[in-house]
């Protein structure tokens, strides 16, 4: 495949570019705000040192593992894979690291605005979001632009979606157990024993709380969302390379994901620009604003871009269409997240009347809930599927531009992450201003203002997961697609029989089915293991040293956050060994078939698995919200959905999230390393 430097390639370079100036103006806006008092601004050196601490280890260890993977695909893929991955990770880290840089520094200054208004603290703490979110996706559309000028084949850089689901993958892994971690044995030792806030600054775990939030909920949301725009990119190229049409080149093909990309980061631009520091009452309704104004845009550039660059036709109009699909489903989803997730709705009542009968009804409660909420997911995600595969499918009659057309359904999708990070990554902005206002004491008027905030943020924090695994279940089927027609160009001369008879298909689809299961498992045991281990040193501190808890004496802040550093840290392995090696190791013993029942197993399961767990402590979490709303903070109620939000936070925050990254990081090793199958697989 041949491409030459146009205005097709200069439109995702340009507009990344644009994106990047855009998110740097904010930046410098949120910097010149007031840090406020000399306290606040110790409080806020101390996070960002302790959140410092902990990616500096984290990467000293990644960085060796990198390379030797780098190595190892490179001998397996070819040199170009090897390069890709190398690029796809650096980026990943390079996200992680802007996220949690920004987000430390707009916190304090959020804080500060509180002295002010409403409308200045929100307009604070979202465009140090919108400096996170202008730049991330910007960074992924020009990675993958530029790497693919480089090596102008979609296959050959497929080792890019590995490099960023493998550091996302480390960077959530860990910063998820680190800041539950934190979260939970402040909120058990802390409000349950000894009866202080969570965000008090009597409590020794509280700067690794705020730590936590950083390294847990920024950098790896950023790292998140950066993997899923880069593989679900590689869907729809990958894809795009294997269409054979007499209207249209390979290469209009293969480009248009990148052109959708560029369509959705200008409507995020111009949606962030709408957020001002104007007087307002309800902090979502300019949140809200911003969205549509960004999904109206995206919708309108990407006719002018597809029809730019494919021409009038009825394909043409069908693949509009199903990137407008793909836009919808993201409203769409939001709204069911915000329904079982938010206090203003029956579900989470339910559960926080439920703790009028003990710690079991709360927690059962919980359960259903999450539970229920897949299934309306699940009929968003189907009839995404049906609509897009149809409309492509009716117009072609190919079966791989239907699929080729849901890969374009889900670009449309993953086009709004600009602003779908914006508004996500002003939920720890807002969470760490109000542990700063707690901590130092600056009154109850400016801790009603970030409580404000932080509701919302909690909603936007629920949503934006629940968009990543959407994004990662469409990504997948098509990465899945792809899989296979790579593997039937590798496996030439032979029958690759995918049918529910072949028993290799049966094993991988349970081999997949239980991958999710089994992560989960590993993370949520990781983060109780640090919790414990941090409510020990609590305990101890407590104990041993005097004062603390009349305020005499400091904690020793610095040990909590060595202790969650080093536990979290520990645990980061085995979750990406098992999803590195399932597919190779199935694919060199049982062939592509096994592979692909595996991928397939993996997506059904996890897909509701994740939703389900994010949901499920979204709405403890807001549960225990809604007491506090109904003026019960200090009843045995309250206490009994502490314990249910502290059971739900490594569902919310580490296990479930982390999901649609191994969903996709299977898929991603799937394809790069499909050659090796040849040469060991019994088929």
């Amino acid at each position: 495949m041949t491409t030459v430097l146009g205005f097709d390639f200069a439109l995702p370079i340009l507009t990344s570019i644009l994106s990047l100036i855009v998110a740097g103006i904010m930046a410098v806006w949120v910097t010149k705000q007031s840090t406020g008092t000399e306290q606040m601004l110790e409080i806020s050196k101390a996070v960002a040192t302790g959140a410092a601490a902990f990616l500096k280890r984290e990467f000293k260890l990644i960085i060796p593992i990198a390379i030797g993977l780098s190595v190892a695909i490179s001998a397996a893929a070819g040199i170009s894979n090897g390069i890709a991955f190398g690029v796809g990770a650096a980026l990943s880290g390079i996200a992680g690291l802007i996220a949690l840089k920004i987000t430390v520094k707009a916190a304090v200054r959020s804080a500060q605005a509180t002295t002010k208004s409403l409308g200045h603290t929100l307009a604070t703490a979202f465009r140090g979001g919108a400096s996170v979110g202008l730049s991330i996706p910007a960074m992924a559309l020009l990675g993958v632009t530029g790497i693919y000028l480089l090596y102008p084949e979609p296959i050959a850089i497929a080792g890019v979606g590995i490099g960023a689901s493998l550091i996302a993958l480390f960077i959530r892994v860990g910063g998820g157990i680190f800041t539950k971690a934190a979260d939970s044995a402040a909120d058990l030792v802390g409000k349950i024993e000894a009866g202080i806030p969570e965000d008090d600054p009597r409590n020794p775990a509280t700067i690794a709380d705020n730590v936590g939030d950083n390294v847990g909920d920024a950098a790896g949301m950023g790292s998140d969302i950066y993997e899923s725009y880069i593989v679900t990119l590689l869907a729809g190229m990958l894809l795009g390379a294997l269409i054979i049409s007499d209207m249209f080149t390979e290469t209009q093909f293969v480009v248009l994901p990148l052109v959708i990309g560029a369509a959705g980061l200008i409507g995020g631009i111009v949606g962030a620009l709408t957020v001002t520091s104007r007087k307002t009452t309800d902090p979502m309704k300019p949140l809200n604003i911003a969205f549509i104004v960004a999904a109206v845009v995206a919708i309108i550039l990407n006719f002018v871009f597809i029809m730019y660059l494919l021409g009038p036709s009825p394909l043409t109009y069908g693949l509009f269409a199903a990137t407008v699909v793909g836009v919808v489903l993201v409203p769409i989803i939001q709204r069911i997240t915000d329904y079982y997730t938010s206090f203003k709705y029956a579900p989470v009542k339910e559960i926080g009347e439920a703790t009028k009968w003990g710690y079991s009804a709360n927690a059962l409660a919980g359960i259903v809930v999450g539970m229920r909420s897949t299934m309306p997911f699940m009929l968003a995600i189907v009839i995404t599927l049906a609509i897009s595969y149809g409309i492509t499918y009716t117009i072609s009659g190919d079966p791989l531009i239907g699929i080729y057309g849901t890969a374009i359904a889900a670009m449309g999708m993953l086009s709004l992450a600009g602003i779908v990070l914006c508004i996500d990554s002003f939920g720890p902005i807002s969470d760490n201003a109000g542990g700063i206002v707690e901590m130092t004491g600056m009154g109850e008027a400016n801790r009603q203002i970030t409580d404000e905030i932080d509701a919302v943020g909690n909603t936007t924090k629920a949503v934006t997961k629940g968009f990543a695994i959407a994004s990662a279940g469409l990504a997948a089927l098509a990465m899945i697609q792809a899989f296979q027609h790579e593997a039937a160009r590798i496996f030439i001369g032979t029958t690759l029989d995918y049918s529910l008879s072949n028993p290799n298909l049966i094993i991988g689809l349970l081999v997949g089915g239980l991958l999710p299961f089994l992560i989960a498992s590993q993370l949520i045991s990781a983060v109780s293991r640090t919790a414990n281990r941090l409510v020990d040193e609590i305990r101890r501190q407590f104990k041993e040293i005097p004062g603390i808890l009349e305020g005499k004496n400091k904690p020793d802040y610095a040990e909590c956050v060595n202790i969650a550093t080093s536990a979290s840290i520990k645990q980061l392995f085995k979750p990406a060994i098992i999803t590195i090696a399932a597919p190779i190791v199935l694919g060199v013993l049982l062939g592509p078939p096994a592979v692909a029942g595996l991928l397939m197993g993996a997506v059904i399961s996890g897909l509701f698995l994740a939703y389900h767990m994010t949901n499920t402590g979204g709405a403890w979490d807001n549960a225990k919200k809604y007491i506090e709303v109904m003026g019960r903070k200090k009843s045995e109620e309250h206490d009994i959905a502490v314990v249910g939000d502290l059971i739900g936070d490594p569902y919310k925050d580490t296990a479930g999230p982390a999901l649609n990254t191994v969903i996709k990081l299977l898929n991603t090793v799937a394809i790069v390393f499909v050659a090796i199958f040849f040469a060991f697989a019994a088929i």
